[in-house]
């Protein structure tokens, strides 16, 4: 491989990697939703 093959293959590891660690850390620090919003009204279930 080339340098510059080389230096694109260790910055998208380091994106896709870091992404994957980024979303595990804020996932383990916020696992649920404090709020969920307003549903729309099912009229036809109320039979």
């Amino acid at each position: 491989m080339t340098a510059i093959a080389t230096l694109f293959f260790i910055i998208a590891a380091v994106l896709i990697w870091g992404g994957l660690v980024a979303s595990i850390v804020f996932l383990s620090s916020k696992p649920e939703v404090p709020a969920y919003p307003d549903g729309a009204v099912d009229d036809e279930g109320d039979d």
